[in-house]
Parts: C-alpha cells; sequence; structure tokens
C-alpha cells in the first residue's frame, strides 16, 4: 500500500502540468510539437502491436502445448 501511495503522490499536479506544457511549448515550438505527437503515437501504436503479437504467441503456443 505505501508503494501505491508514493506513486500517486508522484504524480504531477494541475498547476505542474501547465509549467510542463510551456516548457515543451518553449523548447519544441508550436510547429514540432504535431510532428512530436505523430511520432509519438506511432511509437505507442508499435509498442501496442509488438505486444498484441507476443501475447498471440505465448497463446499459440500454449494451446499447441495442450494438443
Amino acid at each position: 500500500m505505501t508503494l501505491l501511495n508514493s506513486l500517486l503522490f508522484s504524480m504531477p499536479g494541475g498547476s505542474e502540468w501547465i509549467i510542463i506544457v510551456l516548457a515543451v511549448l518553449i523548447l519544441f515550438g508550436g510547429k514540432k510539437i504535431p510532428e512530436f505527437m505523430r511520432g509519438l503515437g506511432k511509437g505507442m501504436r508499435e509498442f501496442k502491436d509488438a505486444k498484441d503479437n507476443i501475447k498471440s504467441e505465448i497463446e499459440t503456443g500454449m494451446k499447441e502445448k495442450d494438443a
């Protein structure tokens, strides 16, 4: 339970998110952010596809073991 509490308290709050967003705007500029977000979305999509692929391979292997 203490691990959960420490994780919850370490998460940024509302005003901290505003500071983070402003820092990103200053560092990357308005033109680079859409490009950055597309890259982030593509990376997340590839990670999800790899995760699903590994999950299906494990399930297939388990079915073959049972048969």
